[in-house]
């Protein structure tokens, strides 16, 4: 399968200042940028920012930004699901895993999670696509934002929506482990229904075994 990747970008107005929201971005382009110190959502600031570098070299990988001027303040993440989940078994070229998503306190608020999907979306090659996300409460910063899991996980889901991502079912363990957790998924509009199938079929692994 050709992984293409088509540069799409717009600017959102915030009262802290316009970001440019852009991607996928070549790996060139995200090393020039300064990577905020407060994106530690993950790893420590400047290991996540090698990580991006690396993601956008896969053939797969894409990286959407928010800057704000030539500081990048916000992220999202699109690659092939981790070898040791169950979403890489089915070795699904037209499988892909929105793996992390990030944004600094300081730009919390004013919709940048959702204009990174937006954007993220503006690719027509995502209609060739099955996107996935899995949801785990443990990732949330409940602390920070005073949310509970149930007030925090309706705002991952409407963010999720902006990108055409809904709740789908699912017998994962780790994520039948809480009822907050959940798996999201965009199937986009030229995957084929033999990819639909599996995709199901990797959803409910379980269902024979007693």
């Amino acid at each position: 399968m050709e992984h293409k990747k088509t540069y799409n970008a717009k600017e959102l107005k915030t009262p802290k200042g316009t970001l440019i929201i852009e991607g996928p971005l070549p790996a060139k382009n995200l090393a020039s940028y300064e990577f905020h110190h407060d994106l530690t959502a993950f790893r420590q600031p400047q290991q996540q920012h090698k990580a991006l570098i690396e993601i956008a070299q896969l053939p797969e990988g894409r990286i959407i930004i928010a800057r704000h001027d030539q500081t990048i303040v916000g992220y999202v993440t699109f690659l092939y699901p981790d070898p040791l989940e169950r979403w890489s078994e089915g070795k699904m070229e037209n499988l892909i895993e929105l793996g992390a998503i990030e944004v600094i306190p300081e730009f919390r608020g004013y919709g940048v999670g959702k204009n990174l999907l937006i954007v993220s979306m503006m690719d027509d090659a995502m209609e060739d696509y099955i996107i996935i996300t899995t949801e785990y409460y443990w990732h949330w910063d409940l602390k920070r934002t005073g949310l509970n899991v149930w007030e925090y996980r309706k705002v991952m889901e409407k963010m999720m929506n902006a990108g055409g991502l809904v709740w789908y079912a699912t017998d994962d363990p780790e994520i039948c482990s809480h009822p907050a957790n959940c798996l999201m998924a965009r199937i986009g509009k030229r995957v084929d229904q033999a990819s639909i199938q599996k995709f199901d079929q990797l959803r409910f692994m379980n269902r024979f075994m007693y």
